[in-house]
C-alpha cells in the first residue's frame, strides 16, 4: 500500500453538494479558553431567523438527495437559548439531522427534553482528566472541567450518547493511553482528537518532535486495538483508508472534489472549506466571505465558489500538494485555515498541522500495524 504522488489524478475543484452545513447561531461563549480561535467570543451576535430561513431554502435537495447534517457550532451554541435555538431549527427540512458542539456547561435538564424532543445528536468538548483541562477557563480564569462533568452527567442521566472532541496540546505516547482509557470510562459513543492548532487568535505555535506525534497516534491505535468499545474517528478513518487502498477504491475515503463545507457565521455570511476563517479579515483576501446568504442562495454560492480570489489560491496549494507531497492520496491536500494562519497565504503546502494531523498520524498507525503484523508478505508500505 501506498500514497503516491499521482494518486487522486482527477480531483479538481471544488463539489457542488455539501455533506453537511455549519451554522454559528452566536459567537458568544461562556468559557474562555487558552486555544480557542475564535475572535468574537466575548460578543453575543445572535445569527436572525432570516438568515436560517434562507439556508434552509437551499439545501432541501441536498436532504433528499443523501443524509444531510446542519452542525450548530462556534461560540457556545446553547448560549444562543432553547427558544432561539429551536427558532433557528425550525426552518429546515425534516430530513435533516441536526448536531451541537457544546462545551457542556449549559447542559442541564430542560436542554436535555430538548435534544430528546428535536432528534438533536450532541458532542461536548473536553480534553480529558482533570488536569488536562487546564485551558478550558471561564472568563475568570476559573476551571470549567467540573461544570462540564456535571452536564455531561445530565446527559447521561437521560440516556442520551454524545461524541467526544479532545484538543491536545502535547501529543506524547503516554498521553494517547491515558486519554483513551478515560474517554472509555466517560462513556462518549465516538471520539475524536484535535492535535492543538495555530489558527484564529490562537497563536501558539504547535511544532512537536516528530517521534512524540508519531508515538501518540501509534499508541492511540494500539489502546483502540485492545478495547475497541468506542469509534476512534481519526484511527478508523486511517485504517478505511487502508483498506479502501488494499482495494483499488480510495474514492470511496477520499473523493474526487472537496467537501465546500458552508459556514453560515451570524450574519448570513458564507466562508468556505474552514469554518474557522469566520470573523477575520485581510487587506489581500478581504473577509473571506463567498458571498451573503440573505441576498444570494447558498447553492449559487456554492456554484460560483472558485470566482472567490481566496479559494483560487487554494486551488493552486492543492495543485502544489498533489504534485510535491507523497501523503497527498491520504490527506488530499492542507487544510486551507492551516495555510492562512502558519504561512500566511493559500497557496503553501506543508503545515505543522499537516504534519501533526495528517503524515504522523499516517505513519503512527503504520507503525503499530507494522509492529503487530503476522509473519508474510507486507499488508503497508510507507510513501
Amino acid at each position: 500500500m501506498t500514497t503516491t504522488r499521482g494518486a487522486f489524478s482527477g480531483m479538481r475543484g471544488i463539489a457542488e453538494t455539501p455533506s453537511y452545513v455549519v451554522m454559528q447561531p452566536t459567537t458568544l461563549c461562556n468559557l474562555d479558553c487558552a486555544y480557542c480561535y475564535l475572535p468574537w467570543r466575548a460578543a453575543d451576535r445572535r445569527m436572525s431567523v432570516e438568515v436560517a430561513e434562507a439556508v434552509a431554502a437551499g439545501v432541501g435537495d441536498w436532504a433528499e438527495a443523501g443524509r444531510f447534517s446542519v452542525v450548530w457550532h462556534g461560540g457556545e451554541p446553547l448560549a444562543a437559548g432553547r427558544e432561539h435555538l429551536a427558532a433557528l431549527m425550525a426552518p429546515f427540512p425534516a430530513g435533516v439531522e441536526h448536531h451541537v458542539q457544546t462545551n457542556a456547561t449549559l447542559v442541564d435538564d430542560a436542554w436535555c427534553e430538548f435534544f430528546l424532543a428535536t432528534g438533536m445528536r450532541v458532542s461536548v468538548s473536553v480534553d480529558g482528566p482533570r488536569e488536562r483541562n487546564g485551558d478550558r477557563v471561564n472568563r475568570g480564569g476559573q476551571p470549567a472541567y467540573d461544570r462540564i462533568m456535571r452536564g455531561i452527567g445530565v446527559l447521561r442521566r437521560h440516556g442520551i450518547g454524545f461524541s467526544a472532541l479532545c484538543v491536545v496540546p502535547e501529543p506524547t505516547p503516554d498521553r494517547a493511553v491515558e486519554l483513551y482509557a478515560y474517554f472509555l470510562d466517560l462513556g462518549c459513543d465516538v471520539l475524536g482528537i484535535n492535535i492543538e492548532e495555530q489558527e484564529g487568535v490562537n497563536a501558539r505555535v504547535n511544532d512537536h518532535a516528530a517521534a512524540d506525534v508519531r508515538g501518540f497516534w501509534s499508541a492511540l491505535t494500539a489502546a483502540w486495538r485492545r478495547d475497541p468499545r468506542l469509534h476512534l474517528r481519526e484511527i478508523e478513518w486511517s485504517l478505511r483508508y487502508a483498506a479502501a487502498v488494499l482495494d483499488g477504491d480510495e474514492d470511496a475515503v477520499l473523493p474526487r472534489q472537496l467537501d465546500p463545507i458552508p459556514t453560515v457565521a451570524h450574519d448570513g455570511a458564507v466562508i468556505l472549506l474552514s469554518p474557522e476563517l469566520a470573523g477575520f479579515s485581510h487587506p489581500r483576501y478581504g473577509d473571506f466571505s463567498t458571498g451573503n446568504v440573505l441576498a444570494t442562495p447558498l447553492p449559487e454560492l456554492l456554484r460560483g465558489a472558485v470566482a472567490t480570489p481566496w479559494i483560487a489560491e487554494f486551488l493552486t496549494g492543492v495543485e502544489r500538494c498533489r504534485s510535491e507531497c507523497a501523503y497527498f492520496g491520504f490527506c488530499g491536500g492542507a487544510h486551507a485555515a492551516n495555510r492562512y494562519f502558519e504561512i500566511g497565504r493559500f497557496d503553501g503546502t506543508v503545515t505543522n498541522h499537516c504534519r501533526n494531523s495528517k503524515m504522523r498520524l499516517w505513519e503512527g498507525v503504520l507503525d503499530h500495524v507494522e509492529e503487530h503484523e503476522q509473519p508474510g508478505p507486507r499488508t503497508a508500505a510507507r510513501p
